[in-house]
């Protein structure tokens, strides 16, 4: 089980695997385990966003553990919650906004074990 952190610019936490654009998350989710996915909305311009990710996992059924949501673009984290809050499954944690630090932290200090 592995985590995923969707960003084009951020630096990726430690024990994360880094998909830069939407085709690099949806494949992700296609082909690994997710346990918990961060997910930007803006990846650049004229690229594909977070919101078309969302629309890909919704449509595909692609969902990991736990979903955080560490855009700064207001409206982008509100569309991918609403489309979000309205499709996942039970078993689904969703958070509208970042991974708290100190878990950020756990699963930095996981990896270096």
């Amino acid at each position: 089980m592995i985590h995923v952190y969707l960003d084009d610019h951020r630096r990726c936490p430690q024990g994360f695997a880094l998909a830069r654009n939407a085709e690099e998350c949806l494949l992700m989710l296609e082909e690994c385990e997710i346990d918990i996915l961060s997910l930007d909305f803006d990846l650049g311009p004229g690229e594909p966003t977070g919101g078309d990710v969302v629309r890909g996992m919704i449509a595909r059924q692609l969902f990991p553990r736990e979903i955080y949501l560490h855009t700064s673009s207001i409206w982008g984290k509100k569309e991918m919650y609403e489309l979000l809050y309205q499709a996942v499954p039970a078993h689904v944690k969703l958070h509208n906004g970042p991974m708290p630090q100190d878990l950020v932290e756990r699963i930095s200090r996981e990896v270096k074990r």
